[in-house]
């Protein structure tokens, strides 16, 4: 059967209305991959540290950041810092970007100074004041009191003399005056560098509020002269130093692989950065993110511990930009190689005898790209691709290997026509980064753009027959595409678009229209059966869509959703539908998103649960032009039972979303509809996506 046997469309003239017919008789000979539901993960902003790790504090290792004008006001406000402005004078006067002064100006001075590895560390003085007040160096911070109240810190430290320091958690105002402790602990220093642990637990009846900020200080009574490395919090129920709310919702996904660690940050990165001793580790600017720093607190231990903790397969982005082939074949030796190996010896010291076992390895990021660090010509990829996969599979031959493609410069570009043509049909399959949408003049019509998104996946699909052609007429027996990057990638050309003021309501990864776009786009890929090995949507936590973290408040974007609604399909066999419904159509061109001509205003996939006891519909109303529409179905001789299930994510407009205020406003609402004689009618809503679950009798 071609792919088209599984959708047929039939254009009606009212939009009102629509008809879907299924064919349980007309079966896919693939079953759905889970790897269709995957996620990604970058080093960049607060996806990983203030993300998927637990630790709670900002720049825990005091890490050296150079920061521009306005940083201090921007970071307050998405912090929740209750004032910027002594966080600016902070560090004017030697502390360490996030940190603040605890004491007078004239009672703490703040210098950097040099950390036991060779990176910056936090000095702070307290000479004799005619006051005993503790005086050091402090953080405002937030703690997640509604799922427990005790912590766990370790603290490197010495000091010039010995002394004692106290550590304390205090509640705070929204001038940021500190209440009476309601957490403490201390700490005996000497000069020489040692490494502290212990517990700072809030009591239960102390009188806090849970959503509230406090402020985590470090301080001395007595005058001292002290030095510190780093300084990491961690609520006491973390898993394995990861975040439990976040761990659990990608379960609730049932994520099925994880890609990390990049990305653009990856063509900069070490990774042996990421290995050995925690407390060893360096503190780098993030080689591919300004403004960014890379405290190596999650590494590739913690990423794979990450994943089995989920639930999930790692997928590692090598280092082909800035990285050497030797480098990388050393990383696959680290996570695959036994403990008698160089690399895998040093992976068992770090705790892990067994190996890692990673399967998947993609060889670079985005590397036709001059915004990527080591960016390189198509010849120049080839040439790089053919180095690396060598040395590579030469530590592993059983790994898959997946090539850095560029399928958005056209399915004919000489990027791609090199890759499959000069790589001894090695290359078998090609990545792609559906992040389109581009600059966006403050005028447009949203109603367009989101049209011109809604139809995208169309193209897409056509493009990704056209490629399998390519590679098959080249010898490569079984092609494969991986879309390893995907989201709404439009933003607001000119100087406002970061402003809240002057916003305008576009579609992006935090509304309705990601958790549409991602379902639809996955169905193209389902219905081109095996050509599509896995998406690896963008991204886990607060970059692109999937889950959101503020103030150690974890809430879901609408795309987690989808997530949650789709992945139900997984192993699953698709079956024919026909469709009659209106178009829709745009009128301009986004960036790469070209003009949509008669788009169906419903996209609908028809899945045979695996043990063939229901019939699953996923039901996607794309249109803005369109209102509700009424659409009979005929599920076409499928033994159904008498009711149907059904659960419904959508939004009233195509930019709504969750907020830390409302972090539920878009979650599935169930419901049921009644089944006759193999049919059932619904009324699907603008902006909304649709699953229908039909139990056999």
């Amino acid at each position: 059967m071609s792919e088209n046997d599984l959708f047929e469309f039939e254009p009606l003239a009212d939009s009102g209305r629509a008809r879907l017919s299924v064919n349980p008789a007309v079966r896919s000979p693939h079953a759905v991959s889970p790897l269709l539901y995957g996620k990604f993960c970058e080093h960049l902003g607060s996806n990983i540290y203030q993300g998927m790790e637990a630790q709670i504090l900002y720049n825990p290792t005091f890490g050296k950041l150079k920061v521009g004008e306005g940083f201090f006001t921007h970071a307050a406000d998405r912090f929740g810092w209750p004032d910027g402005a002594a966080a600016a004078e902070a560090h004017a006067d030697g502390a360490a970007v996030g940190w603040v002064r605890v004491g007078a100006k004239d009672e703490v001075l703040l210098s950097p100074d040099a950390g036991p590895h060779d990176c910056q560390a936090q000095r702070f003085e307290t000479p004799a004041a005619s006051k005993r007040k503790p005086k050091g160096i402090g953080q405002w911070t937030y703690l997640p009191l509604r799922r427990t109240r005790g912590h766990e810190f370790r603290v490197v430290a010495r000091a010039q003399q010995p002394c004692r320091i106290e550590l304390s958690l205090a509640p705070v105002d929204p001038t940021g005056k500190a209440g009476r402790k309601v957490a403490r602990a201390t700490i005996d220093l000497t000069s020489e560098w040692a490494t502290f642990t212990g517990r700072l637990d809030v009591a239960a009846d102390a009188d806090v509020a849970e959503g509230g900020a406090f402020l985590f200080s470090v301080t001395a009574e007595e005058p001292a002269n002290v030095v510190l490395d780093r300084v990491l919090l961690y609520p006491d129920d973390h898993v394995h130093h990861a975040d439990p709310d976040v761990i659990a919702m990608l379960k609730e996904a049932r994520l099925p692989i994880l890609r990390w660690p990049g990305g653009n940050f990856v063509s900069g990165y070490d990774w042996r950065d990421g290995a050995g001793p925690v407390d060893a580790r360096p503190t780098k600017p993030n080689p591919a993110w300004g403004g960014c720093l890379e405290p190596n607190l999650f590494g590739t231990d913690e990423f794979i511990v990450y994943c089995r903790d989920v639930g999930c397969e790692p997928m590692i982005c090598i280092n082909a930009g800035d990285g050497t082939p030797e480098q990388a074949a050393a990383w696959v030796e680290y996570c695959n190689g036994g403990a008698e190996t160089p690399m895998g010896r040093l992976r068992a010291e770090s705790g892990h005898g067994e190996p890692h076992a990673v399967k998947y390895w993609e060889i670079g990021n985005e590397l036709f790209g001059r915004h990527q660090i080591g960016w390189t010509t198509p010849a120049g990829y080839v040439d790089r691709y053919m180095r690396f996969s060598r040395a590579m599979w030469a530590v592993d031959p059983a790994i898959r290997i997946l090539a850095c493609g560029g399928l958005h410069l056209g399915v004919d570009a000489e990027w791609n026509r090199r890759l499959i043509a000069e790589t001894d049909g090695t290359a078998t399959c090609h990545t792609h980064h559906i992040l389109e949408g581009g600059a966006v003049d403050e005028d447009a019509d949203p109603k367009e753009l989101f049209g011109a998104f809604m139809g995208y996946p169309i193209r897409v699909g056509r493009d990704y027959q056209l490629m399998r052609r390519r590679m098959l007429d080249a010898g490569i027996a079984e092609p494969r595409l991986a879309i390893t990057e995907l989201q709404l990638f439009a933003h607001v050309r000119g100087p406002h678009h970061h402003g809240r003021e002057r916003r305008p309501a576009i579609p992006n990864p935090a509304t309705i229209s990601e958790a549409l776009y991602l379902t639809l786009i996955v169905h193209e890929c389902i219905r081109l059966g095996e050509l599509v090995e896995m998406i690896t949507h963008s991204a886990t936590l607060n970059h692109g869509g999937g889950l959101r973290k503020a103030r150690e408040k974890v809430w879901a974007n609408p795309v987690h959703y989808a997530h949650v609604m789709g992945v139900e399909l997984a192993g699953g066999t698709p079956v024919g539908v026909r469709l009659a419904c209106g178009t829709f159509s745009t009128t301009r061109e986004f960036g790469h998103l070209p003009v949509v001509e008669a788009a169906p205003d419903l996209d609908a996939m028809a899945v045979l649960a695996e043990d063939e006891r229901s019939l699953l519909l996923m039901l996607v109303h794309r249109s803005a032009g369109a209102g509700p529409i009424e659409l009979s179905i005929d599920l076409g001789g499928f033994p159904a039972g008498a009711e149907a299930e059904t659960l419904t994510l959508a939004g009233e407009t195509l930019d709504d979303q969750n907020t830390f205020e409302k972090p539920e406003r878009i979650a599935p609402r169930p419901s049921s509809a009644a089944i006759e004689g193999g049919k059932l009618a619904l009324t699907l809503r603008p902006y909304s996506l649709t699953r229908v679950r039909i139990p056999a009798r």
